[in-house]
């Protein structure tokens, strides 16, 4: 198995919150981390048994963004990322289990008015991470961005100008999977990738890369909006 914390080690954080509704309601918390990796999922009606489950890295609803980020091998993954392999972070689970915190954090309202640093998210983090590398190595890296959202199974440029449309998946020997007219942005610090998550959270055509959620005991169809950012070097 993956040693705990390693790239590409599986990570849970199933201690999220209640929410105020839930909290009113008189709604108790059903998953817990017992330490270790380890987390129980107290009995209830429709399960009827209590069941443990094992995983690489466990974080708690007290967990700091700062925590996930040195505890799910984000760091290796950037310096993995600048020696030239390819490496992807995925997010996922229910709507409104935490995915967009997680990875983004609250997003600044404005460029003057940033979000508190304590609560960015794993993608300014990595970002940061990787500025921080590049400069300690001295490498002659060319840093650039781009970023996507994939919407009822349809890829879209957040970054593009103009209403959002569809590009379409290619593959080719060289490159292997790629989009097509996708855009790429230089950047060369973490205000100018702040810069370009506030551009790319701005909804287009009625949506917005935030999912909607779904009324309580409910699911919403699997239609969300799910972000890509990458940040590719170039030597």
């Amino acid at each position: 198995g993956a040693q705990r914390g390693s790239p590409g080690s599986p990570c849970s954080n199933p201690s999220v919150p209640l929410t105020c509704s839930e909290t009113r309601r008189g709604d108790q918390r059903v998953v817990h981390s017992l330490g270790g990796g380890t987390v129980h999922v107290s009995a209830t009606s429709l399960s009827g048994t209590d069941a443990t489950f094992g995983f690489s890295a466990v974080f708690d609803a007290g967990a700091s963004q700062e925590a996930v980020f040195e505890g799910s091998g984000m760091r290796q993954l950037v310096e993995l990322a600048i020696d030239g392999f390819s490496c992807t972070v995925f997010a996922f689970g229910q709507t409104g289990s935490g995915k967009t915190y997680t990875l983004m954090g609250p997003l600044a309202q404005s460029e003057t008015h940033p979000a508190p640093p304590a609560l960015l998210g794993l993608m300014q983090r990595s970002f940061a991470c990787l500025l921080e590398q590049s400069r300690s190595r001295g490498s002659d890296l060319a840093l650039s961005a781009s970023y996507l959202e994939i919407y009822n199974e349809q890829v879209r440029d957040l970054l593009s100008p103009g209403p959002p449309c569809t590009l379409p998946l290619r593959w080719s020997k060289t490159r292997g999977f790629y989009v097509e007219n996708q855009l790429s942005v230089d950047f060369d610090s973490l205000e100018a990738i702040a810069s370009l998550l506030l551009q790319g959270a701005e909804p287009r055509g009625g949506q917005s890369i935030t999912p909607p959620r779904a009324p309580p005991g409910q699911r919403l169809p699997q239609q969300a909006g799910h972000p890509v950012l990458r940040g590719p070097g170039r030597q």
